[in-house]
């Protein structure tokens, strides 16, 4: 059985892919069958951590239309059925690939059937082995506004069984709901303060619209105040672990090392939330 569990944030920079790649090293320390799937590809950074092997790179395209002027009529039926506006007709067709999401309407639609699909290259996604995980990441071509795409292909990449950990983008975008949909549990990492609350509620808020059961990881929890608490307790939101502000700890993730290697006290932490993992709720019964 293959347990999923998504790692989100309402925002950028709450210590969201320190969990993951912490958490990660210590369940494959434990013998468990686990993967790391970094799904932020707009700005992967899991392997400066866990320093992968990467054993294979595949391009990832989407099928964007190419017109055939010679049978174009120029009817505009295409431009009609496209919701993207990546397709204009004046007095020919004009293709827009940046803003193409490759649904082939346009191809369907076309009554001179002066219309064919090729595939544009988005990114790639790149596999291999961490110590004793397999590990799987996806780069977006610099200028495309299409991650979804590429973010489904990193996840096509899940193991058949054990523990994948989906490192989400930030946010609550389209990106985010991509990355953490189909997941068993959804692991929300914020941090006690008005703007961590905030993008909290909204994760939240999405999550729940989604249907995924969730539970919290509180970063810097001797910071701030106590709101995230008391919302988590008004919801009966699970707060998982609360992880302390630690001058060591961000020395070392500016290094690129992992905490659970060069600091014991946060091993042991890590340790911890690996066991409450048990209690974290899930769609599907723990084994």
């Amino acid at each position: 059985m293959t347990t999923r569990i998504a790692i989100a944030s309402g925002k950028g920079g709450t210590g969201k892919t320190t969990v993951a790649v912490n958490l990660a090293w210590v369940l494959a320390a434990r013998g468990v069958a686990v993967q790391y799937l970094d799904c932020d590809v707009e700005e992967p950074n899991g392997h400066l951590f866990l320093d992968p092997q990467i054993e294979s790179t595949d391009a990832v395209g989407i099928p964007v239309p190419v017109v055939d002027e010679s049978k174009c009529t120029a009817c505009g039926t295409c431009a009609k059925v496209c919701p993207y506006h990546a397709i204009a007709v004046l007095k020919k067709p004009l293709v827009f690939p940046e803003l193409c999401h490759g649904c082939g309407g346009c191809t369907l639609a076309c009554p001179a059937g002066a219309i064919r699909e090729e595939p544009r290259a988005i990114g790639v996604v790149e596999a291999g082995n961490a110590g004793g995980m397999r590990f799987a990441q996806g780069r977006l071509n610099v200028g495309e506004a299409m991650a979804p795409p590429l973010i489904r292909a990193v996840k096509r990449r899940a193991l058949a069984a054990g523990v994948v950990l989906l490192d989400a983008p930030p946010g609550t975008a389209c990106p985010v709901v991509t990355a953490v949909r189909d997941s068993d549990s959804v692991l929300l990492v914020t941090e006690p303060t008005p703007f961590g609350l905030n993008d909290l509620e909204l994760a939240v808020a999405t999550v729940r619209q989604l249907g995924l059961p969730c539970g919290v990881v509180v970063n810097r929890a001797d910071v701030g105040d106590g709101r995230v608490r008391s919302y988590c307790e008004t919801e009966g939101i699970c707060i998982v672990a609360e992880l302390p502000d630690d001058r060591g700890a961000a020395e070392a993730y500016s290094r690129g090392q992992l905490l659970v290697e060069v600091l014991p006290e946060w091993r042991t932490r890590f340790e911890a939330l690996a066991d409450a993992l048990s209690v974290l709720p899930s769609r599907t019964p723990r084994s």
